[in-house]
């Protein structure tokens, strides 16, 4: 597949899916039960020129998860998507030797990209992070490269060094989040480098980054793993130029979520997909916690979460005594 192709198959809702874990010592990861997660978004609609599903991701518990473990998730991702919506590989590491490795895995198993993020921990200078894609580019040239501005734990990616990463052919998706200030890094990037890569929001400006001049045609949307079809509606929505409803969307829909998970990370624990997977129990879904450390938010929060997606309007959800009506399939 060439770099243009890349691109477009990179366009749609970007949907990190959680990886799920049997209730019992060591927390492993339940296959059957992310099998059902996958089937449940591609059967709701999110396939196609529609999605991209990333397999361990940080909602995906990869940095709880072995080497092995995160392969064997991407695999089970890959083989249950079966071809009908693009796959991603969460390939996040401190280390460049793990990065070739983990490279090489997703173009052996038939991922379609790599996620990479500049390495966490020490603070790594911008030339470091350049040859750290350059040696990702070179193990898997088969597999698209996407990377993610990951500011808040390492360093941020400034103007120059999207430029740099632009001369490397197999970079085609630039998951774009930035400190909110005045000097409007998200837009200076978005403007100047949108028909180089698919630009995938992840800073929840899906109001207006999808606009002419910013040019963003993906979207980090979280609440497709539990309301696929929000996701559908927001790229038709997108894609017909109407931006105000895109925003009462945000506002009444997404902003309620956003709250919720901003609540327990302040109050409770931290992490990444714990709502996500709270939400997808109670719309049928099997039921998972995060790995340690992230503490099993399920019962304090089932009930502040419940409240939520009915005062959204989600479909499917359980009725308080646990009945069938509207459960998901699988």
């Amino acid at each position: 597949m060439d770099a243009e192709r890349r691109r477009q198959a990179l366009e749609g809702c970007y949907v990190t899916v959680p990886t799920p874990f049997a209730d019992r010592e060591g927390w492993p990861v339940d296959e059957p039960a992310l099998r059902t997660y996958v089937r449940f978004l591609v059967d709701h609609g999110l396939e196609g020129a529609r999605a991209t599903l990333l397999a361990g991701g940080a909602a995906g518990d990869f940095s709880t998860m072995t080497f092995d473990e995160r392969v064997r998730v991407a695999s089970v991702v890959v083989d249950e998507a079966d071809g009908r919506v693009p796959v991603a590989m969460g390939a996040q590491t401190t280390s460049t030797l793990e990065l070739v490795r983990l490279a090489r895995a997703a173009q052996a198993l038939g991922a379609d990209f790599i996620q990479v993020s500049c390495p966490f921990y020490f603070e790594h200078g911008e030339g470091d992070f350049e040859e750290f894609v350059q040696a990702a580019a070179a193990a898997a040239p088969a597999v698209g490269i996407i990377v993610y501005n990951t500011f808040w734990t390492s360093t941020g990616i400034s103007f120059g060094m999207v430029e740099r990463l632009a001369e490397i052919p197999n970079v085609v998706g630039l998951k774009w989040a930035t400190p909110r200030t005045d000097a409007m890094e998200f837009e200076d990037v978005t403007s100047h480098f949108s028909e180089r890569f698919t630009i995938i929001d992840n800073n929840l400006y899906f109001a207006f980054s999808p606009m002419p001049a910013l040019g963003a045609k993906a979207f980090e949307v979280h609440l497709c793993n539990f309301w696929p079809e929000w996701g559908i509606r927001l790229l038709d929505e997108a894609r017909a130029g109407n931006y105000p409803e895109i925003a009462r969307m945000m506002v009444e829909e997404a902003m309620p979520f956003y709250k919720l998970w901003v609540e327990i990370e302040r109050e409770y624990t931290s992490g990444d997909g714990y709502l996500d997977k709270l939400c997808m129990e109670l719309v049928g879904l099997p039921s998972s916690r995060c790995r340690p450390p992230t503490r099993d938010v399920r019962e304090r929060y089932r009930g502040r979460a419940r409240e939520m997606l009915e005062a959204i309007g989600c479909p499917r959800i359980i009725g308080a005594g646990g009945g069938a009506d509207g459960r998901a399939d699988g």
